[in-house]
């Protein structure tokens, strides 16, 4: 059995496994004893067995090449009577077919063990699967109803069939999708509340008493911080609503359980505030009401993604989609530039700008595409990762500054805040 001080510094190791982990860097993990079952589960056990490979009876590696024979593999796997899933199992064999002799990385081992896949991994991952024959996903019999809606979303989202087995095999029910499921929920509350008070559906901006809702952004009271988050629960009317909250679910669902919550979050939320603060550099004396920025950045990412990787995503209809959601994309923006331009009521004032919905496209484009091309690669290793996050960065310090000191200098006449 093994002590409990090993077992610590070995569930350390793990956490820690990715990329940059080396077998012959642990060399203060050697461990004979092998009686790991009831503190590890298959996929743990097999890591530890991994690091601590060269300590076995029969070492993984007699000759330190770094590599391990396949042979060595299976019986591993058969002594000890570890468990792999059917995804595992694939890559494994693209592992193998990777290499001339066999044999297979350490390193890519681990890393496919640990849930931890890096750009080599995935590449060795491509060139091996290159000579096998593959069953597709879809050709899966005897599931439920909840494994054929995964099934569904992974051949929505993803453009390589390694990458549907993956997340079909690795998907679980927590943490669900809730952030855009919140985000939904909240808007619709808010709007009913609106429209019961103001007794008004369809464009309630025109409703000088909308104007005055501390959710709004309004350029007069820019030094409210919260305003350029929270204009999001705020919309038109029924049309904005209900176009905002049809695409978030439809695309943002799937996303975010491909993706994760973080990720999806970050990118939905960076689109919003890139909405508000493009209004108020280019359209100075207009509000934003919607959560049309974050919409945007989801479904421009998405599309983004499905057009560079055409022939690899397995959506039906996959055209006739992209069609359809462009032209309602359009549409919106269409709808949203009428109404900024459309003469104003006396006490409304200005109308709401379209930017957002440009702005929120770009984000999607930059920094959404990057992050559904990423799927369980890590961000931070990646170095347009770093380009878009300075530009970011460096834009929003640019906003700030001009929302501090342009209107002033420029002598903007900004409507008087209701």
């Amino acid at each position: 059995m093994l002590c409990g001080h090993t077992v610590t510094r070995c569930k350390r190791s793990i956490k820690e496994a990715d990329s940059s982990v080396s077998i012959y860097s642990l060399s203060v993990l050697q461990v004979v004893g092998l009686e790991m079952k009831p503190i590890f589960p298959h996929r743990k056990r097999l890591v530890v067995l991994l690091i601590v490979g060269f300590a076995l009876p029969v070492p993984l590696d007699p000759e330190n090449t770094g590599f391990i024979a396949v042979e060595n593999f299976t019986s591993l796997v058969e002594d000890h009577e570890l468990q792999l899933d059917p995804s595992k199992l694939d890559m494994l064999l693209a592992l193998v077919q990777s290499n001339e002799d066999g044999q297979v990385c350490y390193q890519e081992l681990i890393e496919l063990m640990s849930s931890k896949r890096s750009s080599s991994f995935r590449r060795a991952i491509a060139n091996g699967r290159r000579t096998l024959q593959r069953e597709i996903l879809l050709d899966e019999t005897g599931l439920g109803l909840y494994k054929r809606f995964v099934r569904y979303v992974a051949y929505e989202i993803l453009p390589c069939e390694t990458d549907r087995r993956w997340y079909f095999h690795q998907n679980r029910l927590c943490p669900p999708p809730v952030f855009i499921a919140i985000v939904t929920i909240v808007q619709i509350i808010v709007f009913m509340c609106y429209g019961i008070m103001l007794n008004k559906w369809v464009l309630q901006t025109y409703q000088p008493d909308f104007m005055k809702s501390p959710l709004v952004y309004h350029p007069g009271h820019r030094a409210q911080v919260w305003r350029f988050f929270s204009y999001m629960f705020m919309h038109v009317g029924l049309e904005q609503l209900g176009f905002n909250a049809l695409l978030q679910l439809m695309i943002g669902v799937p996303l975010e359980m491909v993706h994760g919550i973080l990720r999806i979050s970050l990118l939905y939320m960076a689109g919003v505030l890139a909405g508000s603060l493009t209004v108020s550099i280019t359209d100075m004396r207009a509000p934003v009401v919607g959560g049309s920025g974050g919409v945007y950045a989801l479904c421009s990412a998405h599309l983004a993604n499905v057009v560079m990787n055409w022939a690899g995503m397995r959506c039906p209809y996959k055209l006739l989609r992209m069609i359809l959601a462009l032209v309602c994309m359009s549409s919106e923006v269409g709808r949203a530039v009428w109404l900024r331009f459309s003469p104003p009521l006396p006490s409304s004032g200005p109308q709401p700008s379209f930017m957002a919905h440009l702005s929120g496209a770009v984000v999607g484009i930059s920094m959404g595409l990057l992050i559904l091309r990423s799927y369980e690669e890590s961000l931070q290793k990646q170095c347009s990762w770093w380009v878009i996050v300075f530009s970011f960065i460096t834009f929003l310090l640019f906003a700030i500054f001009w929302n501090i000191f342009a209107y002033e200098l420029l002598g903007v006449q900004i409507p008087p805040p209701p």
